[in-house]
């Protein structure tokens, strides 16, 4: 490596400054054209990871032979009862039907008519005798009511239930239940709320479950790739049709948006949450930093302009090399703009301190040329090598990343030397007044020499604590703490996950058939780690003999109740009127007495007078809370009574298809024991299972795979930058001391960093990952800078320029990434935290870096101090009188 190739740069550019501005803007400008035309992101995260991996294979294999479960936006409707939920179901999907080109595939697999003959099937023998008990128990009521499903008929069927009370043929008590329920409901309407009362509660006399009042509607969108929310126009319309369609928490339902595809559109939302005001502060920290570093609009408009010729220019070549970028691969833009305003900075800082002593522009930029190239080269390259050996791992995410952000230092580097010198050549900023060190730092710095043996000492016991903390640094491989609790869709999939039936943290295995299918089935069911392991023989019902006899006797019984001969018309408002006053009449007689049932029938009389007197919509709101849900249980009834002997051909189509392939070969779907979201609990759930079943995939799967993927590619990608910067600083320094002096201090950094994550249960993930890079590269940048300027003899090093660029190059990173610990989404918040930690150790070992210069050898002595001034080449002082045309150029 040359080190007088920068300088030659420099002198080239400053020589020919306005060709060299003007082609570099004319390579900008053709860049950010081709980028315009070809810009191009893959927002799909699968594609994150290696395709060639054996489990990614696997999942790949499972996926195309179920392509239907790929790519899925999960409508969880939940309603204030089980009928209100079915009622929704049933209208979203008929209005979402005619959207065929954004939503191709729309399901509804539990509004299966299927489902609605044989679901009784599914109980257990005990729970269908008491279903069928309470169904029978029901009749006398259900019998007026299906002749009459109206308000009217309602209240008729209470007095029907009142008058068998005055004949002594009913305790009044037995009444206590609907009346209760009835005056709740009537209640709410009649204070201008919406309420709807539960007939199925009413009935079997329990509470509905969740289980009864959602449903699920599975949709596989149109996904556009191209934008930062593929499935973002699908998700907008079907929220959209639900309002068109009243299907809103004021009327009792609640509809919400999860799975793959809202959880990563809403994940991408996240990141875009304020970042107006990130961005302000961002550019804000930014501008001041580059200001208390150069004091000069001039100098600060010169690095800002390398840095987005910079900029444009990585882009292009990414797309070009590339093709597209990544959630990932676009990281490289905070990289670049961390390095790459570190390298302005150097080099501007040392220009005015050089412009200060020389009082001339260009001997100012020559010596700077001369003093920082080295070290600059040496910096450049080495962080480009350090991005560069991410480009071998099987994370492709990453191993883009780094192809991108080695370039772009590259391209730094060679910029710093050739723009930036250039624009200050044409921008002729002014010259310095005063020395621009830190003189007010010489205390501070007679106090690093007079105590450096307790410095160091403090600095090997807390290197040494962090090192016995390193074994309990954890790695959060579950995307899924990554993402904002608070979003719709993650919330939604919390709370599926406490439902065994609905969590999407499963196991899947593909069978070459269903009988090995069930064989494993049977297997795995068996493992403590496993709450269930289904198959397509699942849905085929145990005990049927027993229970269709079961249901065929209530169902002689109920037949008539459920289908009358004649079924009433609609009631005028007279009619219904009247049957209120006639309700309400015999409420008060049975009210009389004293006990807790009078009580009951008091209230409901009460209520039934009020509701006499109030206006229509009261009387519209009490029919809507009382009527349609009446019919959906009605309809339901009469279909449950209808059931057939189930086999594996009877199992409708569509749900064949989600469990055995045209080729027959099938699925196994295994449910973990135990809380599905945590980390612990899945990954044993998941190697119990794999123990069984190599070949399973699916969430818990991939978690526990892509976890071992990432955290490899970082390990073995931080071997490789620290081979190569080792090699790269042995062939510069040609001394292993002052290689060991460049990189000890910035693994003591990154020792503290990890350790003050234990400390503060900060854990890695697959996002604040990415700072690694990022606090490596600028880490050994800043440890050459140091280790050079010791070479050349440097030795009050806080009240040097050096010290002051370097400050305020991480202070400029600090407030312009920190700003992410602002974000509200958890994985780039964790980004924000981590990157200010790493800092902060970063430039508390380069305070002890003169305490453990001085307290090397050199040989058998250290070399003596030079001269204040390092000397300047005479041909520096010529060029300087050749290329000054003005005083003003002189200084």
């Amino acid at each position: 490596m040359r080190t007088r190739f920068f300088e030659q740069l420099v002198r080239i550019c400053y020589r020919y400054a306005a060709a060299a501005v003007a082609l570099c803007l004319f390579a900008a400008a053709a860049s950010a054209y081709y980028v315009a035309g070809n810009f191009e992101m893959d927002s799909n995260s699968e594609n994150l990871l290696s395709p060639e991996l054996e489990w990614r294979q696997r999942g790949v294999e499972f996926d195309a032979a179920f392509p239907q479960r790929n790519n899925l936006t999960l409508v969880v409707i939940d309603g204030a009862t089980s009928e209100r939920a079915e009622e929704a179901a049933i209208a979203l999907k008929a209005a979402l039907m005619p959207f065929k080109s954004e939503i191709p595939v729309l399901r509804d697999i539990q509004g299966d008519p299927f489902f609605a003959r044989n679901g009784l099937l599914y109980q257990s023998l005990d729970e269908l005798r008491a279903t069928t008990a309470d169904i029978i128990k029901a009749q006398p009521v259900l019998a007026p009511l299906a002749a009459d499903p109206s308000l009217r008929g309602i209240m008729d069927s209470l007095s029907t239930a009142l008058f068998a009370v005055e004949n002594g043929e009913t305790p009044l008590e037995d009444l206590v239940t609907p009346f209760n329920a009835i005056s709740d409901t009537l209640e709410k309407t009649l204070r201008g709320e919406t309420a709807f009362l539960s007939w199925q509660a009413l009935i079997t006399g329990d509470a509905p479950t969740t289980r009864e009042t959602r449903r699920l509607i599975e949709l596989q969108p149109t996904l556009n790739y191209g934008q930062l929310m593929p499935g973002g126009a699908a998700s907008d319309l079907v929220r959209k049709v639900a309002t068109e369609q009243g299907l809103t928490p004021a009327n009792g339902v609640t509809v919400r948006l999860t799975g793959p595809v809202p959880l990563t559109d809403e994940e991408f939302g996240t990141l875009v949450e304020n970042v107006e005001l990130m961005t302000t502060l961002m550019v804000s920290g930014i501008l001041l930093m580059l200001w208390l570093a150069v004091r000069s609009v001039k100098i600060v408009a010169a690095i800002l302009v390398t840095l987005m010729v910079g900029l444009i220019l990585t882009t292009a070549l990414g797309l070009a090399v590339i093709g597209q970028f990544n959630v990932i691969s676009v990281a490289f833009i905070p990289l670049f703009v961390g390095i790459g305003v570190d390298f302005g900075i150097q080099y501007s800082v040392r220009y005015r301190e050089e412009r200060y002593r020389t009082q001339g522009l260009v001997s100012g930029l020559m010596a700077s040329a001369r003093i920082m190239g080295p070290s600059l080269t040496l910096a450049g390259f080495a962080t480009a090598a350090c991005f560069y050996s991410f480009v071998p791992t099987e994370y492709e995410g990453i191993a883009e990343l780094g192809f991108i952000a080695g370039s772009g230092m590259i391209i730094a580097y060679l910029l710093n030397g050739t723009l930036l010198p250039a624009l200050l050549k044409l921008l002729q900023p002014k010259g310095e007044r005063g020395d621009i060190g830190f003189v007010s730092l010489a205390g501070l710095d007679r106090a690093l020499h007079a105590n450096k043996k307790p410095i160091l000492v403090v600095a090997a016991v807390l290197t040494i604590g962090g090192v016995a903390l390193l074994p309990f640094l954890e790695f959060d491989a579950n995307p899924m703490n990554l993402r904002s609790s608070e979003t719709e869709s993650m919330a939604t999939l919390l709370d599926l996950m406490q439902d065994p039936d609905t969590t999407p943290n499963t196991i899947e295995v593909l069978n070459p058939s269903l009988e090995v299918a069930a064989v494993l089935a049977g297997r795995l069911a068996m493992l403590p780690e496993v709450d269930e392991a289904r198959t397509l023989r699942s849905f085929v019902p145990a005990d049927q003999p027993e229970k269709l006899a079961l249901i065929s006797d209530a169902a002689l019984l109920m037949d008539t109740a459920l289908n009358p001969f004649e079924v009433k018309p609609p009631p005028t408002k007279d009619e219904v009127l009247a049957s209120i006053a006639a309700t309400k009449d015999k409420l008060v007689i049975a009210g009389m007495g004293t006990t807790p049932a009078a009580a009951s029938a008091r209230r409901l009389a009460e209520i039934l007078a009020r509701l006499e007197m109030a206006d229509d919509a009261a009387l519209a709101r009490a029919t809507t809370a009382l009527v349609p849900g009446l019919n959906t249980v009605l309809t339901r009834l009469r279909a449950a009574f209808m059931p057939m002997m189930v086999d594996l051909d009877a199992l409708p189509a569509e749900l064949k298809r989600d469990w055995i392939t045209a080729d027959g070969r099938a699925r196994v779907q295994v449910v973990p024991a135990g809380d599905s979201n945590d980390n612990a609990i899945l990954e044993r759930f998941a190697a119990a299972v794999r123990a069984v079943a190599p070949q399973a995939t699916g969430a818990p799967v991939s978690t526990l795979e892509s976890g071992r993927t990432i955290v490899g590619a970082f390990v073995q990608a931080g071997i490789l930058s620290l081979l190569a910067t080792v090699a790269m600083l042995t062939f510069v320094l040609r001394s292993t001391r002052d290689v060991a002096l460049t990189l000890g201090p910035l693994l003591a950094a990154s020792v503290l960093t990890f350790a003050t994550c234990v400390v503060l249960d900060l854990q890695l993930n697959f996002a604040n990952i990415i700072v690694l890079p990022l606090l490596f590269g600028i880490g050994v940048a800043f440890h050459i800078y140091f280790i050079m300027a010791w070479r050349a003899g440097t030795r009050e090093f806080l009240q040097t320029s050096l010290t002051r660029a370097v400050l305020l190059s991480a202070l400029t990173t600090a407030t312009g990434f920190g700003t992410l610990w602002m974000s509200s989404h958890p994985g780039t918040a964790s980004m924000g935290e981590l990157l200010m930690i790493s800092l902060v150790w970063m430039l508390i070992t380069l305070f002890v870096l003169p305490t453990l210069f001085e307290s090397v050898h050199w040989g058998s002595k250290k070399p003596p101090l030079p001269p204040a001034h390092l000397p300047i080449d005479k041909h520096v002082d010529l060029f300087d009188k050749l290329g000054s045309s003005s005083p003003r150029d002189r200084g």
